[in-house]
């Protein structure tokens, strides 16, 4: 595999950064997750941060160097994050459960597969052009699909970010799952949260990418959400990939697989409160015994061989 892949999360207006990104790869396989936690005192990004852990490691346990059953993997990760969620609720007796959203993204065999939960977005950008995005499970949504309101009403709708699925919910999330998606060379796939597609219209983002280098058009786009989001607007995270599918292609910020041994995995994954770029009111010993009680609820559902 041959790749582009640039990820940043930025805390926008908020007191504290509830958003979680990762990407890993294999030799043969590449695996792409966006979370954006829901809840008081460190709780949402607690959410996020289990989800994207659980899909990285059961990604780098399975990945050797190809998944089995892509739509399967995406399946058992986010159902096993779900859990884990609500297992940290119970033990921490917490009145409301944390919530979070998960868009996550496999490539493998020049084919992509995803699948959602909530409001954080995918977008396929072929020259220019998006050719596929996921449905935002957001009740607005149906309306503008039931005809009841118009695109624009929805952009500016009180209602506009409640969502009726996330990862955390009492009741059972809906992941929603992509059909395979062949790549060509040059595709751009976005996964972002609603802080950055909320305030960016989707023809500026496909102009902003169109053939231009991905390491400096997608912060330039983050800048841009920051600044229309202002003091007030709401974390916004990114990862994206630029498919170059051989490897003819010579560039200085290409990841190249060719080499990789089959069981050698690549991870880009911060441990909890360990981002400095994230503010954070928590001290060392609050930090630790959060990354331990995380790594416990994920492993009682995703154990560790």
């Amino acid at each position: 595999m041959r790749f582009t892949i640039y990820q940043e999360s930025r805390q926008g207006g908020r007191g504290n950064n509830e958003d979680r990104t990762t990407y890993c790869y294999s030799r043969d396989a590449l695996l792409m997750v966006v979370a954006d936690g829901m809840g008081g005192h460190h709780y949402g990004e607690i959410a996020a941060q289990i989800a994207v852990q659980t899909l990285a490691d059961i990604f780098r346990r399975e990945a050797r160097p190809v998944l089995a059953d892509p739509f399967r993997f995406l399946q058992k990760g986010m159902i096993n994050a779900h859990h884990a969620i609500l297992d940290y609720t119970a033990h921490h007796r917490l009145k409301d459960t944390p919530r979070t959203t998960c868009v996550a993204c496999v490539i493998q065999d020049n084919v992509a597969y995803w699948a959602h939960v909530g409001d954080s977005r995918l977008y396929l950008i072929r020259s220019g052009r998006t050719i596929a995005q996921t449905r935002d499970h957001t009740r607005i949504r149906l309306l503008v699909e039931e005809g009841m309101i118009s695109e624009a009403q929805a952009a500016v709708h009180p209602d506009r970010n409640k969502i009726y699925s996330c990862l955390g919910s009492p009741t059972p999330a809906e992941i929603e799952f992509s059909r395979k998606m062949p790549l060509e060379h040059g595709d751009i796939l976005l996964l972002c949260t609603d802080g950055f597609w909320g305030v960016l219209p989707g023809d500026m983002i496909n102009t902003a990418l169109k053939g231009s280098n991905l390491m400096q058009a997608v912060p330039a786009l983050l800048t841009q959400a920051e600044t229309r989001g202002g003091i007030h607007g709401d974390n916004l995270s990114v990862v994206a990939v630029r498919w170059e599918q051989s490897y003819a292609d010579d560039s200085s910020s290409s990841v190249s697989t060719q080499t990789m041994a089959p069981d050698e995995i690549t991870t880009r994954l911060d441990e909890f409160g360990r981002n400095p770029a994230y503010k954070t009111d928590l001290t060392e010993d609050e930090i630790e015994k959060a990354i331990e009680e995380i790594r416990a609820a994920i492993d009682k559902f995703n154990p560790r061989k």
